[in-house]
């Protein structure tokens, strides 16, 4: 065990031992001469966690918003491990996506045509011009629900449940601790950016909620630093902006993955980034009552 830091008694260690057990982070908490001492398994974890103690000592709506994390009904030792009724917004957008994916034939119908950035059938957009110029009909012809539903469209089962599985984790949290509000400006303003960008270039064969999943990664990513409140592993960060990278590569096609959209991914995480950069982080705790 590695000694990092010796604190008075009085100061209450236990919420944020808890916290640590969250991460992932070896230690034990004992006393010696009146005093407390924090020890960690692991000395590289030092750095990282005298920052985050200096920080959690200094900042009590941060105290608040750990210990409301730890009693939230959501969380089973110490777990974030929500039910239907805790994100029913998130849970609102899956089912939607499955039913449409199974209505559209797993994209292979011409219903998918209708939920298309623009319609493939009516247009040409081979070349830019042709793109900017069908997209501007179809807003004038009033087909503003273009602008968000190929969020809901899915080409595969692996697809669907893939963003499924990440949009339940992550957009469950939001719904939780940011409120239904937030999630739908998020949500919005991924889809918008994702769908916007890869339109633009690619033209309308697209589809999928990975946009919006890469905006809600984003959003937590910079949001957390503001406010400790969303569990999920750094690595997880780290693996999808280098997923990301690798899409703007051969790679995927040489592995017979297929052509990634990857602008689309690039424009939700953008977009989450600028949410989390806007909108301030919530100053109230967490909930700790049901949904």
């Amino acid at each position: 065990m590695y000694r990092v830091k010796q604190i008075e008694t009085d100061v209450d260690l236990s919420v944020f031992s808890v916290w640590l057990k969250q991460q992932n982070v070896g230690h034990r908490i004992t006393e010696e001469g009146g005093q407390q001492v924090l020890w960690l398994d692991n000395p590289d974890h030092a750095e990282a966690v005298l920052q985050a103690l200096e920080q959690f000592l200094a900042e009590p709506e941060l105290r608040a918003a750990v210990d409301a994390t730890i009693q939230s009904p959501v969380h089973v030792a110490g777990r974030w491990q929500p039910s239907p009724r805790h994100a029913p917004v998130v849970l609102g957008v899956i089912i939607v996506a499955v039913i449409i994916a199974w209505a559209t034939g797993l994209g292979q119908s011409q219903l998918s045509t209708l939920l298309m950035f623009v319609d493939p059938r009516e247009y040409s957009w081979s070349s830019m011009d042709q793109r900017i110029a069908a997209f501007a009909d179809t807003m004038v012809r009033g087909q503003f629900w273009r602008l968000v539903s190929p969020d809901f469209l899915h080409f595969s089962w692996p697809h669907i449940i893939f963003n499924s599985v990440m949009l339940w984790f992550l957009g469950s949290q939001i719904e939780w601790f940011d409120g239904k509000a937030r999630l739908a400006v998020l949500f919005v303003v991924a889809s918008l950016a994702s769908n916007g960008l890869q339109y633009v270039v690619s033209g309308p064969l697209f589809g999928g909620l990975s946009g919006v999943v890469y905006g809600v990664l984003g959003y937590c990513w910079l949001s957390q630093h503001r406010l400790a409140r969303f569990q999920f592993p750094p690595a997880l960060i780290v693996f999808a902006v280098a997923w990301m990278l690798i899409g703007f590569t051969p790679l995927p096609e040489w592995l017979g993955l297929g052509r990634m959209a990857n602008e689309a991914h690039l424009g939700g995480f953008v977009a989450g980034l600028l949410v989390a950069t806007v909108l301030p982080v919530p100053k109230k705790a967490p909930p700790k009552g049901g949904a």
